[in-house]
């Protein structure tokens, strides 16, 4: 092979690598834009599911197409509240990332709140975060507009036991137990609390899941300090 050909080829070999990683290079960012939307309709889809039983026609979130998703929330008012409860002018609630603020000093944090509005009345639904067996528990509670009826509730998790803590999750049942609990008794601000042996207050408590101590008594430790962040904002609608 003479000279001029062995140059020829690696001319072609720099441009056809040269080709191969910039198409990667689109590639990848087309591919990440992706899974961001796809993650942020997720997240949606986890918030709706603390009113899945205030949806338009009796739907389910599952059966709710993308674009339905995002259209409830183009309509969803989405104040951020500061920790002494005032709104934080500029921001918007899906912006607000719970893992990342909770990282930050308590007096500095900020809450995302999702309004939801349906047959004339608002529900508000309160962000919380904790602490499960093996890993971070959260979940999303929606209040009705007395700001203290529970409507609903969605848990999810990082990594607690199938079959256990990840009852939180998987078993409906659980969820459906926290629907019309009060967070407030006469007043005074008591949260809901999942008790080991079953529910004794059965306006202020549900049964725990067996088997799963810890993450049960996460999951009333999330609800208490996570909701009570919100409770200088509470305070100011009522």
């Amino acid at each position: 092979m003479d000279r001029n050909s062995s140059k020829y080829i690696l001319g072609f070999v720099l441009i056809l690598t040269a080709s191969v990683a910039v198409a990667l290079t689109g590639l990848r960012e087309v591919t990440k834009e992706k899974a961001v939307q796809n993650e942020d309709i997720f997240n949606k889809r986890a918030i709706l599911s603390a009113v899945e039983d205030e949806l338009p026609d009796g739907k389910k979130v599952s059966s709710l197409s993308d674009a339905e998703v995002a259209d409830i929330f183009k309509n969803m008012e989405q104040p951020v509240i500061n920790m002494q409860g005032n709104i934080v002018e500029g921001e918007k609630a899906e912006s607000i990332d719970m893992a990342q603020e909770r990282k930050k000093p308590e007096a500095e944090r900020l809450l995302p709140l999702y309004i939801y509005e349906h047959n004339g009345e608002k529900f508000y639904i309160l962000s919380v975060r904790g602490k499960g067996l093996w890993d971070e528990i959260w979940g999303n509670v929606a209040l009705k507009s007395d700001l203290s009826t529970i409507a609903g509730v969605a848990f999810d998790h990082k990594g607690e036991t199938p079959g256990l803590g990840a009852e939180i999750k998987d078993n409906p049942a659980f969820g459906a137990q926290f629907k019309g609990k009060e967070i407030y008794d006469n007043g005074n601000y008591v949260s809901v609390k999942v008790r080991k042996g079953g529910a004794q207050d059965k306006q202020h408590e549900v049964d725990a899941i067996s088997g799963a101590t810890v993450t049960s008594d996460g999951v009333t430790k999330m609800l208490y300090s996570g909701i009570k962040n919100y409770e200088p904002y509470l305070k100011q609608l009522k």
